[in-house]
C-alpha cells in the first residue's frame, strides 16, 4: 500500500520538461523503428508492437533499453535490406541514422533528468540544437560521398567507405582540436 502511495505522489510531482524529453525519446525511437522495419511486413499490429518497444527507453532511459532499441532498429534495417530485399534508399538511411542519434542523445538527457526536475527551456533547447547540428553536419559531410556512387563500378562502395572513414577521422580531429583550444 505504501508503494502505491509513493507512486501516486511521484506522478503528482512530474514536471513538463522531463516529460517532453521522454516524449522525444519515444517519438525518435518509434520513428527509427518504423523507418528501419521492412515495408512489406509493416501492419497495424507491427506498429503497435514497435510503439511498445519504443516506449520502454522513454520510461527507463537510465538502463540499457535505449541501446536495445537502437540495436533492434539496426537489426530491422539489416533484415529489411538483406532478407526482404528492400532497396537501400538514401533518404531512409539518413533518416534512420539521424533518428538513432537523436534517440541516443535524448535518452542521455532524459537519464540525467529526474521526473520532477525543474529545467530551464533554454538548456533543453541548446541540447536539442546541438544534436540537430550534429545531424546536419553529418548530412553535409556525407553529400560528397554521394557523388562517388556508381562512378567506379564495384569500387564505388570501397571509395565511399574510405571517404567516410577519412571524413570521420577529420571530424574527430577537428572536434578534438576545438576542445583543446578552449
Amino acid at each position: 500500500m505504501n508503494r502505491v502511495r509513493e507512486i501516486s505522489a511521484a506522478i503528482g510531482r512530474i514536471t513538463a520538461t522531463p516529460l517532453l524529453v521522454r516524449g522525444g525519446v519515444f517519438l525518435c525511437a518509434l520513428l527509427s523503428l518504423v523507418v528501419a522495419y521492412p515495408v512489406r511486413a509493416l501492419d497495424a499490429r507491427a506498429v503497435g508492437l514497435l510503439a511498445i518497444v519504443a516506449l520502454v527507453p522513454a520510461v527507463a532511459p537510465r538502463r540499457s533499453w535505449p541501446t536495445v532499441v537502437i540495436l533492434a532498429a539496426v537489426a530491422a534495417w539489416v533484415v529489411a535490406t538483406g532478407w526482404y530485399g528492400q532497396r537501400v534508399e538514401l533518404w531512409r538511411l539518413f533518416a534512420l541514422a539521424a533518428l538513432l542519434y537523436l534517440t541516443h542523445s535524448l535518452a542521455a538527457l532524459a537519464a540525467v533528468l529526474s521526473y520532477d526536475a525543474v529545467v530551464a527551456p533554454e538548456a533543453v533547447a541548446r541540447w536539442i540544437s546541438r544534436a540537430l547540428g550534429v545531424v546536419l553536419a553529418a548530412a553535409v559531410l556525407a553529400v560528397p560521398l554521394l557523388g562517388v556512387e556508381g562512378r567506379w563500378g564495384d569500387r564505388s562502395l570501397v571509395a565511399a567507405l574510405l571517404g567516410g572513414l577519412a571524413l570521420a577521422v577529420l571530424a574527430a580531429t577537428l572536434l578534438g582540436w576545438l576542445l583543446r583550444r578552449r
